[in-house]
This record gives structure tokens, sequence and C-alpha cells, in this order.
């Protein structure tokens, strides 16, 4: 189940709040029932770099004894 962030209206307090992603917002604390609103906030993993996928997951095989292209004019 997703934590949500939620902000106190009139304090500015932030609140982590577990509920359904199929639930609405809440606009009222479940506890104190003070006026909230839902805040976004950064996600919790980020991929960084050029060619994350494709220069780290993937060898060079320079060594495999694959053939030359045709075409080059060898016949």
């Amino acid at each position: 189940m997703p934590t949500y962030l939620y902000k106190n209206l009139d304090t500015g307090e932030i609140y982590e709040i577990k509920q359904s992603m199929k639930d609405e917002a809440l606009t009222q604390h479940p506890e104190t029932g003070a006026q909230i609103k839902r805040v976004l906030s950064a996600p919790g993993i980020v991929f960084k770099g050029s060619g994350f996928y494709a220069t780290d997951s993937r060898t060079e095989s320079k060594s495999s004894g694959k053939s030359e292209p045709s075409g080059s004019g060898g016949e």
C-alpha cells in the first residue's frame, strides 16, 4: 500500500498516510480532523546517467569470433 504525503493547511505540518491507490485524496486528517491537502514528493528511485540500460547491462564482444559484415569488397 503506497504512502502519501499530506500537509496540514493551518500549521504546515507534513503527515505520511498509507492508503490504497484507488482511494480519493483525503481532505481531513483521520485522527485530528484538521484540514489537509495531498502534496507531491520526489520519487523513491532515480535513474541517472547516459544510456543506463544500453551501457550498463551489455558487454562488448569484440573477440566473439563473428565474421566481418559482407559488402567489404572481399570477393
